[in-house]
């Protein structure tokens, strides 16, 4: 009876590491960035602003109440550099490397942590994927790097051209869209500088885009090139549903904003094509702007919300809802739609547990975008679409910006401090809760209640 009654603990162990952890790895940033050493004046900086942006950064989002470049030091700037990496490939991972490194055996917990923090739906080699992945990782960056400094090193030095490429790439592949370029670019202006430079924003976006695929996907690339096999169900879903949201985010954004004076019309259409698509792929959780995100039109930010609320890929370093639970609903329309009650791609089926499962974290991530966006319009008095985008920015942890995030006042920033710790850690225990919690079954049946619909 006692094992019984233990069994839900220890299965649900994993989900309160998780949230604990990245809870204390906030608070440690939150300290160290309080202390006069990070910031640029040498002053204490407010406990609120700090904490903002320790979550921001471990949570991996990106919104600012102080620009990076500017009001931070070498130190701060260190400080957050590291709260990223540890948020975008999972402070769980760095656990497995050290113990790795030690040669000490990963238990079951750090083994369903490591799982369900990377996307996986079983223990089957963890310790492989994790191994790939922080070569992966530090390969991509390191290259990003190399790539990004033959541009920053002849404009800015030797020494703060290599940071600042450091720094990018691993903002970048960790979709973080933090940028220290305000010295640059101006204040609050992320890459705007670069509009009509290919090199910075296509290493940029490259990096951004494979980030956000997964650890999983990656994995299975490498093996199904490495065999000469077919790709696995999942992984062709993410790369089809990524490619899909790319191109549709670019031709929208062409046609929309193509004639808008304060986004893509006084640029060439070379210039328009790649802003148009790096504006697709940067809402996918990225956080950085070649764009004025305040200067959008009112249909290019509604379409921004929903490519923000869609995220990356399960197991990845992006946010959102996941473009696999997006695929499962649409698929799962349709066949409401032909009035089927199973939901069928090429001819596998998915099971009814995962359908309502991704209903249900589809409902409950817009429930909590539009609870937070009504917070701010009510304590803030912004037009509703403006506090829209700002929730959902922080929601899907991408970090874009209409403007108004440096002037919010406290309440609203503890709304969005919370929406991104949700965002991140939430969604991460929410799948996690699913993967490891046996569903209950029933003891009473009652009679069946006939309900109209539509």
């Amino acid at each position: 009876m006692s094992r019984f009654h233990l069994m839900p603990n220890r299965a649900f162990q994993p989900t309160r590491f998780l949230t604990v952890g990245f809870a204390l790895i906030i608070l440690l940033g939150s300290l160290l960035l309080c202390l006069p050493v990070s910031s640029q004046s040498g002053e204490f900086t407010p406990w609120l602003d700090c904490l903002f942006t320790a979550t921001s950064a471990t949570c991996v989002t990106g919104l600012i109440v102080e620009d990076t470049g500017l009001y931070w030091s070498t130190f701060g700037q260190v400080v957050i550099l590291c709260l990223i990496q540890l948020g975008g490939l999972g402070f769980v991972s760095m656990i497995a490397l050290v113990f790795l490194a030690l040669h000490r055996r990963i238990g079951l917990t750090q083994r369903l942590a490591i799982s369900s923090a990377l996307g996986m739906n079983d223990l089957a080699g963890v310790v492989r994927v994790v191994k790939n992945a922080l070569i992966g990782t530090c390969l991509l960056e390191l290259a990003g790097a190399a790539l990004l400094s033959l541009r920053f090193v002849p404009m800015f030095g030797l020494g703060r051209g290599l940071w600042y490429s450091v720094f990018h790439s691993i903002s970048a592949f960790c979709n973080a869209g933090f940028d220290i370029l305000g010295s640059y670019s101006g204040a609050y202006a992320s890459v705007a500088g670069f509009t009509g430079d290919v090199l910075v924003l296509g290493v940029i976006m490259s990096l951004i885009a494979i980030g956000g695929l997964g650890f999983f996907v990656w994995e299975d690339v490498v093996s199904a090139i490495r065999h000469k096999r077919k790709l696995r169900f999942y992984s062709r879903i993410v790369l089809t549903m990524t490619g899909a949201l790319i191109l549709l985010g670019t031709v929208f954004f062409l046609c929309v904003e193509w004639s808008n004076p304060d986004t893509l019309g006084p640029m060439s259409p070379g210039e328009k094509l790649l802003n148009a698509m790096f504006q697709s792929i940067t809402l996918r959780t990225a956080g950085y702007a070649s764009l004025d995100q305040g200067a959008l039109r009112e249909s290019s930010a509604a379409m921004s919300v929903v490519l923000m609320l869609v995220g990356g890929s399960s197991g990845s370093t992006a946010g959102g809802i996941k473009t696999a639970t997006v695929a499962v609903l649409l698929l799962s329309l349709l066949a409401g739609l032909r009035g089927r009650d199973e939901v069928v791609l090429r001819r596998r089926t998915i099971p009814h547990a995962r359908v309502l499962s991704a209903m249900t974290l589809a409902l409950l991530v817009l429930l909590l975008t539009l609870t937070g966006a009504m917070i701010l319009a009510v304590g803030e008095g912004l037009p509703f679409l403006e506090c829209v985008f700002e929730a959902a920015s922080a929601m899907g942890t991408v970090g874009v910006t209409m403007g108004i995030t440096p002037e919010l006042g406290a309440v609203s920033k503890v709304t969005l401090v919370t929406l991104m710790y949700l965002g991140r850690v939430g969604i991460l225990s929410f799948s996690m809760a699913f993967l490891l919690g046996h569903r209950g079954v029933n003891k009473l049946h009652y009679p069946s209640a006939d309900v109209l619909i539509g």
